[in-house]
């Protein structure tokens, strides 16, 4: 054979990894010609998938492109080249042609129609199966191979677990974070990436609840807040600001405007003590919601305080409500004063408690941190350091808030990674 007729040779991928963004990446680099070999070491393909949007797969976000980079905590810019390579309306149309029908809800995030996360992860087992992936389950990485050229290293196969070798020409890592353990998130590809000269940045759990230092705000614990918004800060140095929704528990708070919270917070806050602002009723302005109030006490005001104000809150957050307004719950209500009332509005636009920082990586949807971006091109996702090694998804240090944005992240890189890998050299 002649040296030309080498250069069109089939391409041997293996990809580590079956999630999002390892899938993604298998069937791009099967479109491309690769003959490809997808591990993982569950039991099944997109565990985490599966139990993403509380099981439903917020798949990504329709809003535009500017919008999207927004919404991107931990390097935007690096993720420039495979967003636009395959952007959320191209993850929409992959999905609708894969015959997982999609729709929208609030905040532009897109689901299956069918609610169900299975239906996203049998799409793209179709897809593969298609293509001839071979998946191969229950299937550990134990190390990377390499040689060594004049021009530096290069990754040329695979480990496995049983001591058993497998030969590649391209290697993508798909390993995932560290967040979620239980749905193999052992923080194998870091170890990888470590091991060939890679820099980790510090992985930290993100898009995680907060603890709080009070008790009162335990006593809420289930109480779910819809249409609230809320402030973070540092001082005087605003973090985080947001309106949605959350959530009171057993520790402290919870829910989506939480954990978008947390991944601000936790970017170069952690472990510090910051403040938590609720705004309770933010569709009236203060002089807005005096009125409401004043409204209230006048058709209630023979009643005590502690019965006067159950159409102005749930029942479960008027006892925490009365004890911080300082105002006697057995007051009537024609006696309270002006000054106590201003407090009263005052607290509702005001509620604020203190973060002393968050739960650890088994609540954490996500894990912010990972293999630092300057060391991958982001115009392949193909190592600098070590030849024919790529990486994609939550193993790269990329984060964002929730949405279906970190999911975007996982099928735009894995995207590019796979069919970088399946290329020629040039």
């Amino acid at each position: 054979m002649t040296g030309k007729a080498t250069v069109w040779q089939m391409k041997n991928v293996v990809i580590i990894g079956a999630g999002a963004a390892g899938m993604m990446a298998a069937i791009a680099a099967a479109d491309k010609g690769a003959r490809v070999t997808l591990l993982e070491q569950n039991e099944k393909t997109g565990k985490k998938v599966f139990i993403t949007g509380k099981g439903r797969c917020n798949i990504t976000n329709a809003c535009d492109s500017e919008a999207f980079f927004d919404n991107v905590i931990s390097n935007g810019k690096f993720l420039y080249s495979a967003f636009y390579q395959m952007d959320n309306q191209a993850v929409i149309r992959f999905f609708e042609d894969a015959g997982c029908k999609c729709k929208e809800e609030r905040g532009e995030r897109i689901f299956p129609v069918s609610d169900h996360s299975s239906d996203v992860i049998a799409a793209l087992n179709r897809q593969m199966a298609r293509r001839n992936v071979e998946v191969r389950l229950h299937t550990r990485v134990k190390e990377l191979l390499t040689e060594a050229e004049e021009s530096g290293t290069k990754v040329v196969g695979v480990v496995l677990s049983d001591g058993s070798k497998l030969q590649a020409d391209r290697v993508i890592i798909a390993t995932g974070g560290k967040s979620y353990e239980a749905t193999g998130s052992t923080g194998d590809g870091y170890r990888f990436a470590q091991e060939l000269g890679h820099t980790i940045k510090e992985i930290k759990p993100a898009l995680v609840p907060f603890t709080i230092k009070e008790s009162w705000c335990m006593e809420m614990q289930g109480l779910a807040l819809k249409n609230v918004s809320v402030l973070l800060q540092s001082g005087k140095k605003k973090i985080y600001e947001g309106f949605g929704e959350m959530l009171f528990t057993h520790f402290g708070v919870s829910g989506p405007l939480i954990l978008s919270a947390s991944s601000h917070y936790v970017k170069k806050y952690a472990g510090q003590e910051v403040s938590l602002s609720i705004d309770l009723k933010p569709a009236l302005t203060r002089e807005q919601l005096d009125k409401r109030i004043l409204r209230d006490f006048e058709e209630n005001k023979n009643k005590q305080f502690k019965n006067s104000i159950d159409g102005l809150l749930p029942s479960k957050m008027i006892p925490v409500i009365i004890k911080l307004s300082g105002i006697s719950p057995e007051k009537k209500v024609n006696e309270i004063t002006k000054e106590e009332r201003v407090a009263l509005v005052d607290l509702l636009k005001n509620l604020t408690m203190q973060v002393t920082g968050t739960r650890d990586f088994k609540e954490a949807i996500i894990t912010q941190g990972g293999v630092h971006v300057k060391e991958v091109n982001p115009s392949t996702m193909e190592s600098k350091l070590v030849k024919n090694l790529y990486f994609a998804g939550e193993v790269l240090d990329l984060d964002a808030v929730t949405g279906g944005f970190n999911l975007q992240i996982a099928w735009s890189t894995g995207y590019l990674a796979g069919i970088s890998a399946a290329e020629e050299e040039q």
